[in-house]
């Protein structure tokens, strides 16, 4: 379906009345180097943000560029970027730092070391103009079976996930970049991914994981992002994202939060396939939210969020102060952060893979095994994460050219046939075979098991949480792999 702009048929409002909704938008376009026209238009009626994704990222010269080129349009632009480390993030193109993600930074707990990555991280993102930062993760990891949070969560304790979400918001507070603690109230209690239908959180309100956001909000973080997460306890009927007693009373007068509350993307399919996006974009203003995030390159679809908006406020729907209100938070967040500094000092590019090492070998590290064959089982992709091609394989050979190896993105059609495969290319070579969340992928421990059975002596290896006494990653970024690449062929300093 073809969306296109279409003339209001109703009276217009007024200029600064539409100029505060459109503050509350942030828009994701497609493109490296010009501006989208319709993008424009947007901007120039006051858009309130544009999210960048990998779709946008060439190289660091051209994102530089490109932020340069938005800002020019309307320099109160705020230009943001889910940035997390370890494999969540879009700017690998860009030569983005390489932190091991939050979980190994949890694991090492030292808060120092988190502050340094997350410095890393935020100077990277202010020498490329891009000011706001849809990260840190304050979720829990509660349930084994969550999809979703994982490794990209400190971990599973809440004084531990408060202390570094706290160093976190310091560090990208430093080098004026807006950070966002997500999702409130928290996503790490669930069995499903919000992007792929609603979630929910059925535990008891004394049992609900707030305190690592009472810690960000005690740390004066500037953003917070909403769960499509339905929580019984708050509120039977709706997602927080959509829910008034959620974002009104408890965030806002419960917490004492004042600063802007920006939902997770509407087009993810707890908000889409129940409501869609446009009347989302609505109920979720009215809510108490401040910004919506519409990702998806088709502008059509912000468009028809925008619409939904305008014509609520036409109808007295959703009420004016409600937008002014969110308007003068959103514009008092990009008067503190849409400018990039001009000059950007440099960051310490060895923190990330320091954290990896430390996690790798702060815990179970088999013998090394060099000339070994490398065995990387892995799912597919997630389609709203980047991942920027990291696999193990690549990882060893990098320290160990005698290494060998198969690399497994995804559940193969023919399981028992990779395993003959495998097994005759690893010859009489040592056997690694790294899993990622088996308990998730049964496909991955069917071969892992099946390899284990033939050769016995295989070390093993997880990148996601740990899988019994197998040697672990904590994730899967690149300098996860790398470090557990150096234990594995007993290359690296601490060998």
């Amino acid at each position: 379906m073809t969306h296109t702009e279409r003339p209001l048929a109703r009276t217009a409002l007024p200029v600064d009345l539409d100029e505060a909704a459109h503050r509350c938008l942030v828009a994701g376009f497609e493109g490296t180097t010009a501006v989208p026209d319709t993008l424009k238009r947007l901007i120039d009626r006051g858009l309130g943000g544009v999210i960048l994704f990998t779709r946008n990222v060439r190289d660091a010269e051209q994102v530089r560029r490109l932020t340069d080129t938005l800002r020019a349009l309307r320099p109160d632009l705020l230009v943001g970027i889910d940035n997390e480390g370890g494999g969540i993030g879009h700017l690998v193109a860009a030569g983005a730092p390489e932190v091991p993600g939050s979980y190994a930074l949890g694991v090492v707990d030292d808060l120092g070391l988190t502050a340094r990555c997350a410095d890393a991280l935020a100077g990277h993102l202010a020498a490329l103009g891009i000011t706001a930062s849809y990260a840190p993760v304050a979720d829990i990891q509660r349930q084994a079976g969550n999809p979703i949070v994982r490794t990209r969560a400190f971990g599973t304790d809440p004084d531990l996930v408060s202390r570094h979400l706290g160093a976190w918001i310091a560090a990208t507070e430093a080098r004026g970049v807006a950070s966002c603690a997500k999702h409130f109230p928290g996503h790490g209690g669930t069995v499903t991914d919000s992007h792929h239908e609603l979630a929910v959180d059925p535990r008891p309100y004394d049992e609900l994981d707030l305190g690592p956001f009472r810690a960000a909000i005690a740390a004066g973080v500037p953003m917070l992002m909403s769960a499509h997460v339905v929580f019984p306890a708050l509120d039977p009927n709706r997602p927080a994202t959509l829910s008034r007693r959620i974002l009104g009373d408890l965030l806002r007068h419960e917490l004492g939060f004042d600063g802007v509350l920006v939902s997770d993307a509407l087009e993810m399919k707890a908000i889409a396939d129940l409501y869609g996006e446009a009347a989302g974009a609505r109920i979720a203003l009215a809510a108490g939210a401040d910004q919506v995030i519409v990702a998806v390159p088709d502008l059509g679809v912000s468009l028809e969020c925008r619409d939904a908006v305008l014509e609520a406020l036409r109808d007295g729907v959703l009420g004016e102060e409600r937008v002014r209100e969110a308007a003068r938070r959103v514009q008092r967040l990009v008067e503190r952060y849409a400018t990039p500094a001009v000059m950007v000092t440099a960051w310490d590019a060895e923190a990330g893979l320091e954290a990896a090492r430390r996690a790798v070998r702060g815990h179970a590290v088999p013998h090394a095994v060099p000339g070994a064959h490398v065995v990387d089982l892995f799912p597919a992709p997630h389609p709203a994460l980047n991942w920027g091609g990291e696999d193990l394989l690549t990882e060893m050979l990098a320290v160990d050219p005698t290494a060998t190896g198969t690399a497994v993105a995804g559940e193969p059609d023919d399981p028992d046939g990779v395993v003959e495969e495998i097994l005759t290319r690893a010859g009489g070579a040592p056997l690694v075979v790294a899993t990622c969340d088996a308990g998730l992928y049964p496909w991955q421990a069917r071969v892992r098991d099946a390899l284990v059975a033939r050769r016995p002596g295989a070390v093993r290896v997880a990148t996601g949480l740990p899988e019994g006494t197998a040697m672990c990653s904590y994730g899967r970024g690149k300098a996860n792999l790398r470090a557990v690449a150096e234990a594995l062929s007993a290359a690296g300093p601490h060998s």
